[in-house]
């Protein structure tokens, strides 16, 4: 773990620092991209139920999160291996998606006991869908990394051309 400003910016540079940081921002659009959706669909009543807007929200933000994390975060090229990459990546998916459920069933249940506005609703559920997966981030971001595992040899080839054509 970095120590001071200056380790952190040597560490963003090598081989694990952009892929984190890579996985970070891929992590941010798709969840970006989740609560834009929990937004337009149950603010907006297109879709009525908290479970069912949370539902579709997470399994929308999926389909970009794999191709990110496959192929800018972990530098996959080629076709998917379905037991070794998407089964796992689906799998932890939908673990996610299942612990956001159980968030949105809580939500529920605090949207009809207690008689809040449709737009505080709305918040809520947007709100409990990313602590949901903010729980879980760190958690597939250890097993994406498993799932995704590239040739180490490759890896560091690879950075280190890419230092040497930065003239470091």
């Amino acid at each position: 773990m970095p120590r001071s400003y200056r380790e952190l910016v040597d560490w963003s540079k090598t081989h694990e620092g952009k892929k984190l940081i890579r996985y970070t921002l891929g992590s941010v659009y798709t969840t970006i991209f989740s609560q834009i959706v929990i937004f337009v669909t149950y603010g907006f009543h297109l879709i009525s139920g908290v479970v069912a807007a949370t539902l579709v929200a997470n399994l929308l933000g999926t389909i970009p999160s794999y191709h990110l994390n496959r192929r800018w975060a972990w530098k996959k090229k080629g076709s998917s291996h379905w037991r070794k990459e998407v089964i796992p990546y689906w799998s932890m998916s939908i673990t996610g998606i299942s612990f956001s459920m159980l968030g949105a069933l809580l939500t529920k249940h605090i949207i009809h006991t207690h008689h809040l506005s449709h737009a505080v609703d709305t918040g809520l559920v947007a709100f409990v869908n990313l602590v949901s997966f903010a729980i879980f981030w760190v958690l597939k971001m250890l097993v994406f990394n498993k799932i995704f595992k590239t040739d180490k040899l490759h890896d560091i080839d690879e950075h280190l051309s890419a230092e040497e054509h930065a003239g470091l």
